[in-house]
C-alpha cells in the first residue's frame, strides 16, 4: 500500500481573491496527514476556526504528488 501524505497549512492572503500570503513566514503549518480524509478533518477544522477572518485561508497539499512530479524517489526507496 502506497502512503499519500498531506500537508495542511494556511495563513493570511494580502488580497481574498488571491492566493498570495502577506507574510510567508507566518504562515501556520497545521501538520503531516497520512491520507486525504485525515488532512480534510484538519483543514476544516482550521477554516472554520478563522471563518470570520474573510483574508485566512487553509490548503491541502499532496506531498505525494509534489514527489512524483520532482522525479523523487519513493519513501524508503533512498540510502540508509
Amino acid at each position: 500500500m502506497t502512503q499519500r501524505l498531506h500537508l495542511v497549512f494556511g495563513g493570511e492572503l494580502v488580497d481574498p481573491q488571491r492566493n498570495v500570503f502577506r507574510d510567508v513566514s507566518q504562515l501556520h503549518v497545521v501538520g503531516l496527514f497520512p491520507d486525504y480524509e485525515t488532512a480534510f478533518n484538519a483543514w476544516k477544522a482550521e477554516a472554520q476556526r478563522t471563518v470570520d477572518n474573510a483574508h485566512m485561508r487553509y490548503f491541502i497539499a499532496d506531498i505525494s504528488r509534489l514527489q512524483e512530479q520532482n522525479g523523487a524517489p519513493n519513501a524508503g526507496s533512498g540510502p540508509g
